[in-house]
């Protein structure tokens, strides 16, 4: 499993991501967020500092961060990037799920898949609002989203009485797994199932597609209070390391 969703984090930017020596790299062209800049490690790579110093000139060409993603244990990825100066943000808990269970229905709820200009923008506003990005969101936002259309994955708009609430999305469905990511609540919505009904949805509609759903999510309650009782479970570690 462990190498299985190690692949599918790796293909979920292959699309749109540059090869630098043994990494894929997804480099934003309109935002220098660290979430949105990051690299991939290849499978089972032994990365040489070489490989490291170049990784961090093309992000240092590009004015941004240098900042990888990847699943633990990765011992040989793991000594270049410390002998690099590279530090461990997070240690992000991944997590897994066999069988759903969904939530209440709550009164006034909806989360629908979403494909217009209209729901994506109103997708993107949502998400970069509640990841610190900012409220405005424009048509570079736009693109993000349907570039993750256009690889088969799946964009989903929740709303409270007709006003959009909160977003997610998931992967396209690949070796038998998809990730859901994404997950956003605006500020005023939170706390009233909207993000329980948006990550059960999306694991629903894996599901569908005869896959597995995975996610990474942050190291606090949610692990137990949002994701646990939909019946994920952690099966390891993703390692967020960055070089100020």
């Amino acid at each position: 499993m462990h190498s299985r969703i190690q692949n599918a984090l790796r293909d979920a930017i292959r699309t749109d991501a540059e090869r630098v020596g043994p990494f894929l790299v997804r480099f934003d062209a309109h935002s220098d967020h660290l979430f949105l800049n990051y690299a991939v490690p290849d499978e089972g790579v032994a990365p040489t500092r070489a490989d490291v110093d170049g990784l961090v000139a093309e992000f240092r060409a590009r004015s941004r961060t240098p900042r990888l993603e990847y699943l633990r244990p990765s011992p040989a990825v793991d000594a270049v990037l410390a002998e690099a100066g590279f530090t461990i943000d997070q240690l992000l808990p991944v997590m897994v799920v066999e069988a759903l269970t969904p939530p209440a229905p709550r009164a006034g709820l909806t989360v629908e898949a979403v494909t217009s200009d209209d729901d994506l923008l109103a997708v993107s506003v949502v998400q970069n609002t509640a990841f610190g990005v900012g409220a405005l969101a424009g048509p570079e936002d736009v693109a993000r989203q349907r570039s993750l259309l256009r690889d088969d994955g799946v964009i989903v708009l929740a709303r409270v009485d007709g006003e959009p609430a909160g977003a997610g999305a998931h992967t396209a469905p690949r070796d038998g797994l998809a990730q859901v990511a994404g997950i956003a609540v605006l500020p005023s919505f939170r706390r009233r199932g909207v993000a329980s009904a948006v990550c059960a949805d999306l694991t629903a509609r894996v599901f569908g597609a005869g896959c597995t759903p995975f996610l990474e999510t942050e190291p606090d309650e949610k692990v137990d209070r949002l994701y646990g009782p939909l019946g994920y479970r952690t099966v390891g570690h993703s390692a967020s390391v960055t070089l100020a």
